[in-house]
């Protein structure tokens, strides 16, 4: 399973991207709201692609399909290698089956069910965005959704590949894994929990003591 950061934070992206195994990063309206107001989006969202090279989700937030290709096209003309991120609407489907045609990449986003991603992908879907944590925080097994998808998947042997979105905790991480998922999009703050363990911290503390020793004794 592959490992994105969810995040428009330059800072906690360049840093996650630093340690090597992150190879891409999701995008939203939201997420960028929280950055400073006053940065250009479009050199923001480039510069996240410079610090990741690989895979970036650019939402679109029309909800018609004209709309929604015009913004394509105009994501595109700036950022070429942008996956265009498209809410689970059906003028979403629609703009999603044409972009499909033209070899466009796109992420389906707001996928709740492992019913919508399996639309998703016959529409042509490049990714199906599956969002397990506001489902637990309505109190609905969201890993269901995910193991329910992935056996789909497994059936049908179908192209899209499932993203496993709005993690909340380590434990989501590793669900995830376990049920197939091909991508997770992982929270900075998160990912960063999933590095800590007091027992690494302890057992890297007691190599350095006794190594300190051995110096010490060689001296």
């Amino acid at each position: 399973m592959q490992l994105y950061v969810d995040s428009a934070n330059l800072k906690d992206i360049k840093h996650a991207t630093s340690l090597g195994f992150v190879s891409g990063v999701t995008t939203n309206p939201s997420l960028l709201a929280k950055e400073d107001p006053s940065l250009d989006i479009k050199e923001l969202i480039l510069d996240i692609h410079k610090s990741v090279g690989g895979h970036v989700s650019v939402e679109v937030v029309s909800t018609d399909t004209d709309g929604m290709l015009r913004e394509a096209d105009e994501i595109l003309s700036w950022f070429p290698e942008a996956t265009i991120k498209i809410p689970f609407i059906p003028a979403g489907l629609t703009a999603v089956a044409a972009l499909s045609k033209q070899n466009i990449p796109t992420n389906v986003t707001l996928c709740f069910t492992a019913i919508q991603g399996l639309i998703a992908a016959n529409a042509g879907a490049t990714y199906v965005s599956i969002f397990l944590g506001r489902l637990d925080d309505i109190g609905t097994d969201g890993i269901q959704a995910i193991e329910d998808a992935t056996e789909i998947w497994d059936v049908h042997q179908l192209d899209a590949q499932i993203i496993a979105a709005s993690l909340r905790h380590p434990m989501h991480v590793l669900a995830c894994a376990q049920a197939g998922a091909h991508i997770a999009t992982v929270p900075y703050k998160v990912l960063m929990q999933c590095l800590n363990h007091p027992l690494t911290d302890k057992g890297l503390e007691a190599f350095l003591a006794d190594a300190k020793k051995m110096q010490a004794q060689k001296g």
